[in-house]
């Protein structure tokens, strides 16, 4: 397990939901912090340090990929379209940690060169660093039990990115787009990549079991992928945060959501199904916004099996 240091700042209400990125080079070229994406791996631990705190800590769930921007909104405009994705399972501390009030005890812990911080506690200007053994050390009794608990998750890792069917196959054939962005459209059709950190910047969990622990649930597109252009594929509009079961029953039509958030369930469930997942059958989920309303009517009138 290695430690690392995120300065987030006007993103992190986005990265926080699950995932970092950063460009993949500055405009005078590579960059060690950015560099740094590369050498993650899962299981590494991340604090995110935003607002002179550190807000969060993070297990990664898999490797940095090459992925496009994601929509931050109004941040992040003088940043490079191409960069560098790692999906990360954020938990944010009960009580964040104002580091200035600390640096006694990890100023002599700082590493001497690539430091996230100086020693008056002010931030070093860039992405990401390494965080030295004994500095995380330092920062986890500082941090207390939230720290242990978020850093021994057990997490689902799956490092395979080979094409799983003919389907990826005959994409990876096409002409006209970027290796990067074949990788994005592969990793959509999965539920990975850039598509699931989009989706996170939409929906907060699953609507149906109020599940918001994200890393346990299935980021399943609303207008199905096949049938989607390549836009609606990474649209995190087009997506919904489902548990395993609700996703299998969404995916088959045998639910689906009116705009106004009333759940439909299809003649064709059996009905004790929805009594032994606990699914109650009149359940209202919240109101969906007009981006998703226009995915939803797909489903609804091409997926949703209403007879």
């Amino acid at each position: 397990m290695s430690y690392w240091w995120v300065n987030l700042g006007a993103t992190y209400k986005y990265e926080v939901r699950g995932f970092m990125w950063s460009p993949q080079k500055t405009a005078v070229g590579r960059a060690q912090s950015y560099d740094n994406m590369l050498l993650i791996k899962p299981g590494d631990v991340v604090l995110a340090f935003a607002d002179s705190q550190i807000k969060a800590v993070g297990v990664a769930i898999g490797l940095a990929q090459a992925s496009p921007k994601p929509d931050f909104g109004g941040a992040g405009l003088h940043w490079a379209d191409e960069g560098w994705l790692v999906e990360i399972a954020f938990t944010e501390l009960d009580q964040p940690i104002r580091i200035r009030n600390y640096m006694n005890a990890v100023a002599p812990t700082l590493p001497d060169r690539h430091s996230p911080l100086r020693e008056d506690g002010t931030a070093n200007q860039a992405y990401l660093f390494a965080v030295p053994d004994q500095m995380a050390s330092v920062l986890a009794g500082i941090i207390g039990k939230q720290f242990q608990e978020i850093a021994s998750l057990k997490i689902a890792f799956s490092l395979d990115d080979a094409l799983a069917d003919p389907i990826e196959a005959e994409l990876q054939m096409r002409i006209g787009l970027s290796v990067t962005e074949k990788l994005q459209l592969v990793k959509s059709r999965r539920g990975q990549g850039l598509f699931r950190a989009n989706l996170k910047l939409v929906e907060l969990g699953c609507r149906v079991t109020g599940v918001r622990q994200t890393e346990l649930l299935i980021a399943s597109h609303i207008k199905p992928w096949t049938k989607s252009n390549d836009t609606e594929k990474l649209d995190g509009f087009n997506g919904l945060l489902l548990a395993p079961h609700v996703d299998r029953l969404f995916d088959r039509g045998l639910m689906s959501f009116k705009d106004d958030g009333e759940m439909l369930i299809s003649p064709q469930l059996e009905p004790e199904v929805l009594s032994k997942w606990h699914i109650p059958r009149d359940l209202s989920v919240g109101a969906f916004s007009p981006n998703q309303s226009a995915y939803l009517e797909y489903h609804r009138d091409d997926v949703f099996q209403s007879a």
